[in-house]
């Protein structure tokens, strides 16, 4: 690999990358940086790749500071969020090396089922807001929860649900130092309204993204209407939360699932759940009736 940079051909399938990883294939893109699955010729074992480009950084410097602020996220353990086993300084860039999630992206389940029952979305969510819970309990945020960010195992007779590329999105936030020079980090159909106005992803925007995945997961549909982002945006301002009932009116909700939910999607930040254990507790005794 070149000492300066490297580009796409070093990760080809079959490259050696790094002069450790053997590339296989690209696994999944989150919009910012490539995950490949590879294999960690240290230790023999299957690994996930995410791989920063020098292109992503105005300078050696600010890839030092990214690198360095990702280092907490080795210290995540939970069942429910991949591991990262070690983060590699590269030639003016950065390498995440993670555990190989179990299962598929929960946005193929979706793509194919449409809908999930809403005693096992309960469940999943569970897991979600425990796996949150570690994240936060370390001073982290995951920034970026969304369908393709989530794996599941349908084929497992135990629950397998894993966050993955959790802090990439705040991390190159806070590394660029963008402050408040972009409109919007995140997902635009499931952050927060206050996330288009420039604010940082938080504990409480985490939140909001796992209610919307529940939202969707369970009726088949977004939570706001609106194709375009203006559009969504403008939806997610009405102070009311969406209803699951009006968005998918041939299915029967449990009115306390709806309400629990709801308390995840509300516009202002100021009524709406402020932790993961407000959450939990709302979907728990939803779930228990």
């Amino acid at each position: 690999m070149p000492t300066e940079s490297f580009s796409l051909f070093d990760l080809a399938p079959g490259r050696l990358f790094a002069d450790r990883f053997r590339i296989d294939k690209v696994q999944r893109h989150n919009g910012l940086a490539p995950t490949f699955l590879a294999t960690d010729e240290k230790s023999g074992e299957a690994v996930c790749l995410t791989v920063f480009a020098p292109s992503m950084f105005e300078s050696s410097a600010q890839s030092e500071e990214f690198r360095v602020s990702c280092q907490a996220w080795t210290r995540v353990k939970s069942p429910h969020v991949t591991k990262v086993r070690e983060i590699v300084a590269l030639p003016s860039g950065v390498a995440w090396v993670c555990d190989v999630p179990r299962g598929e992206m929960l946005k193929r389940f979706m793509e194919e089922k449409k809908r999930m029952d809403a005693t096992k979305a309960v469940k999943l969510g569970l897991a979600l807001l425990d796996g949150l819970a570690a994240i936060h309990h370390v001073g982290l945020v995951h920034g970026d929860i969304k369908p393709q960010t989530v794996y599941h195992d349908v084929k497992s007779k135990k629950l397998v649900v894993e966050l993955v590329d959790g802090g990439i999105t705040p991390g190159l936030w806070n590394a660029k130092h963008l402050g408040e020079r972009t409109a919007l980090i995140g997902t635009p159909f499931y952050a927060p309204v206050e996330q288009f106005g420039g604010e940082s992803p938080d504990v409480q925007s985490d939140v909001y993204n796992v209610a919307a995945v529940l939202f969707e997961l369970i009726t088949g549909v977004l939570p706001w209407p609106g194709k375009s982002y203006l559009e969504v945006f403008q939806a997610k301002l009405d102070r009311h939360a969406p209803s699951m009932s009006k968005r998918a009116p041939d299915l029967e909700i449990p009115s306390g699932l709806e309400t629990a939910i709801a308390g995840g999607l509300i516009a202002d930040r100021r009524e709406r759940y402020s932790s993961v254990d407000e959450f939990k507790s709302a979907l728990e005794r939803a779930g228990s009736h």
